[in-house]
């Protein structure tokens, strides 16, 4: 996909195969930067300057220059961004095109009326199959990929959904199972959509894809997931089957989702804001990225519109946003 689909689609926008600058070869800071810190301290930073003869902002430039080029290119994140676009988009309808037949889609209670003795279509069984080797992929993706500041929150959010798949496919609670999943796509694909306008530098369209990510995420994470998928679990289910043993922790990785779409919701919700009020946004809050140069960081932050349009700028909030420039997922 990436070679034969992502790649020629990049390069036909103009997105090079190009990284950020390369730091100036020194062995001094070189050793200082794999074997002690990569972000030296003031104290560290003075007793380099005098050891090198070089100024201090200089310093620190070397060190952002290093840390920025293990990054990855601009064009290698388009190519990732667009393969889960492809996914999302594609799963997400498959998801629509095979419940908008399914009685349970229409009304909820049918999870539960003859459960567990409910039939394992093969439709139903592809739809599971995929998402749930889609999601192991993010697992293993995530050990791989650069370490960014939500790692902790989509580590918890990837074996959450793993657990849900695997424990509710086991039980056969299936039916609901299709509902969560066709809920969660129904917005990821917005969110990589937005990703590739940006590198793109469709400053325009990024934003408006952003904008209605958002109101698309709000709605479904924090509306109809909370009064349509955990009513039906925690008290529908409770009334025509009962409490049944599984039923604990079942609902208690749904609950689980649900505060993390809250915090993730509290994070879009400020970006937006901060987009309306000042026409601008900072850095994104969990963004792995660093300007390379003092002057990088002067035109990043004037950059106007929801994201930063910089070859460095990108977002895996991989989920989902939480600022101003992306950081690839």
């Amino acid at each position: 996909f990436y070679r034969f689909i992502a790649k020629p689609c990049a390069i036909n926008l103009g997105i090079q195969d190009s990284g950020p600058h390369r730091a100036q070869p020194n062995a001094i800071l070189e050793k200082v930067f794999t074997s002690i810190t990569k972000s030296p301290d003031g104290k560290r930073l003075e007793g380099l300057s005098k050891q090198l003869d070089w100024d201090v902002r200089k310093i620190q430039r070397w060190f952002r220059h290093r840390r920025n080029q293990d990054k990855p290119t601009t064009l290698t994140k388009f190519c990732e961004s667009m393969w889960r676009f492809t996914f999302y988009l594609s799963i997400f309808f498959y998801g629509i095109r095979f419940l908008w037949t399914a009685p349970w889609f229409w009304d909820t209670r049918q999870c539960w009326y003859n459960y567990p003795f409910q039939p394992l279509t093969s439709r139903l069984y592809y739809y599971y199959i995929l998402e749930l080797a889609f999601y192991w992929s993010l697992m293993f993706s995530q050990f791989t990929d650069i370490k960014r500041k939500d790692f902790l929150i989509m580590f918890v959010h990837h074996l959450a959904t793993i657990g849900l798949i695997t424990f509710s496919y086991m039980n056969n609670m299936v039916r609901v199972g299709t509902l969560v999943l066709c809920l969660h796509d129904a917005s990821d694909f917005l969110l990589e959509a937005a990703k590739l306008a940006n590198y793109a530098k469709y400053q325009r369209l990024c934003d408006a894809f952003f904008m209605l990510f958002g109101v698309v995420f709000i709605v479904t994470r924090l509306g109809i997931y909370p009064f349509w998928i955990l009513n039906t679990t925690l008290f529908e289910s409770w009334e025509l089957i009962g409490p049944y043993p599984s039923w604990w922790l079942f609902n208690g990785l749904l609950v689980t989702l649900q505060v993390l779409h809250v915090i993730w919701s509290y994070l879009i919700v400020r970006t937006a804001s901060k987009a309306l009020v000042r026409g601008k946004v900072s850095k994104d809050d969990r963004s792995d990225v660093e300007s390379s140069s003092e002057e990088e960081d002067v035109t990043s932050n004037s950059t106007k519109g929801i994201f930063s349009t910089s070859s460095n700028g990108s977002n895996r909030l991989n989920g989902h946003v939480a600022g101003g420039q992306w950081t690839g997922e």
